[in-house]
């Protein structure tokens, strides 16, 4: 790596530059992302299941099940206005974008019975 120019001094480019953020595309990104993601989820009072990329909220009245893959997110509910809810949550703290009802996940396809569905 180059030092900036405005950070390069003489005598001095032999030292190398500490990053205080994870950079994208770098091996620790994902697990600084999940650390991230983790605390943010346990301060809203959802709780991580036996599997860590998978988010269950803790109430009985509903259950809303979140799958984290990497940086795509997968909301399974019964009730759609739950699921709103907590995707205002997730835009309030992170830069992100709805991609809409999934049809596919880590190769996955996901078909829905709409016939048979309750809610």
């Amino acid at each position: 790596m180059v030092h900036p120019e405005r950070f390069s001094q003489p005598g001095q480019e032999h030292l190398v530059c500490k990053f205080r953020k994870s950079l994208y595309r770098l091996k620790q990104s994902s697990k600084q992302w999940y650390k991230l993601f983790d605390s943010y989820m346990i301060k809203i009072d959802y709780k991580r299941c036996k599997y860590k990329c998978l988010f269950k909220e803790p109430w009985d009245d509903y259950l809303i099940f979140m799958l984290l893959y990497i940086d795509d997110i997968l909301i399974a509910a019964k009730c759609m206005s739950e699921v709103n809810k907590l995707k205002t949550l997730l835009y309030r703290e992170f830069d992100m974008k709805d991609l809409g009802t999934a049809k596919k996940i880590i190769g996955m396809e996901i078909r829905r019975d709409e016939d048979t569905s309750r809610l």
